[in-house]
């Protein structure tokens, strides 16, 4: 389980697992792209009395620790999904907002190009491509679900 890595991870680093970190760790691993009040409707249903400010902190401090990780999908609150996933790019359906993962080396030459013209170093993990999605687009089958990786 999954649970007993983050106990680890989290003592290797001179901190606990408490009930909180677990049940938002645990919100994030089910939620998947979740927003910080998604986690809190998640946690709520195990632990009432969590706050806001509570779900916050938390995922300040498992950012940091490097146990999740945050992305942009739009103009609303960001996004936290588990770190130790393989990193991903997030392609976001404008008509429907379902989120679709792509392998990072999808992105290979364009990232190569921008290393080699302007010397930057991308960190695509916090990286979001808007467009439709096969369901939305013309000519798309509905239930049809693109390949996303090579």
């Amino acid at each position: 389980m999954a649970t007993t890595d983050w106990k680890s991870n989290l003592r290797a680093r001179g901190y606990r697992l408490t009930p909180q970190r677990q049940l938002v760790l645990e919100a994030v691993d089910t939620l998947e792209h979740a927003t910080p009040d998604d986690i809190l409707t998640e946690v709520r249903r195990t632990a009432s009395g969590v706050n806001i400010s509570t779900v916050y902190r938390t995922l300040d401090l498992l950012e940091e620790l490097g146990l999740i990780s945050h992305a942009h999908l739009g103009h609303g609150s960001p996004t936290y999904h588990v770190a130790a996933r393989h990193h991903h790019l997030h392609l976001v359906c404008r008509d429907c907002t379902d989120v679709l993962e792509a392998d990072q080396a999808i992105a290979e030459t364009f990232t190569r190009q921008l290393r080699e013209s302007f010397g930057f170093d991308t960190d695509l993990k916090h990286f979001a491509i808007f467009g439709r999605c096969a369901k939305c687009t013309d000519g798309g089958e509905a239930g049809e679900e693109p390949t996303a990786a090579p």
